[in-house]
């Protein structure tokens, strides 16, 4: 069973930023088509964003649209996700996802995907 390990949620005022980190365990991510996806209490889990493995295509969703960029570093065998101008509606947890693809488009939908990080938190509060 591949794992996924994710990385740098925290508390944080409205305004500010923060960068999650998603690292594989004992796997290389080449290949994979990395989601990022979040969820708050009572609410269903809302894909936010994507990286795909061919050419580091990505997605973003309407409500984080222009304030949050994904990123791939081969290098690092890891995935960011920086998020910036952060609002409480930002809160919740935020989980990674990844899946064998070899499409130039990734997807959000979180049924597609196999393997799963623990989640880390962020909570956006004065």
């Amino acid at each position: 069973q591949l794992q996924l390990v994710e990385s740098g949620g925290n508390l944080v005022q409205p305004g500010g930023s923060l960068r999650l980190s998603c690292a594989p365990y004992a796997f290389t991510l080449d290949y994979y088509e990395i989601g990022w996806f979040r969820q708050a209490p009572g609410k269903e889990r809302e894909g936010v964003s994507c990286i795909g493995s061919r050419d580091d295509s990505s997605f973003y969703g309407d409500s984080v649209k222009g304030r949050f960029t994904v990123s791939r570093d081969k290098g690092e065998n890891s995935v960011y996700l920086q998020m910036n101008s952060l609002n409480p509606e930002d809160s919740g947890i935020y989980y990674c996802a990844a899946r064998y693809s070899e499409d130039y488009l990734c997807v959000t939908k979180p049924d597609l995907y196999d393997y799963w990080g623990q989640g880390t938190q962020v909570i956006v509060s004065s």
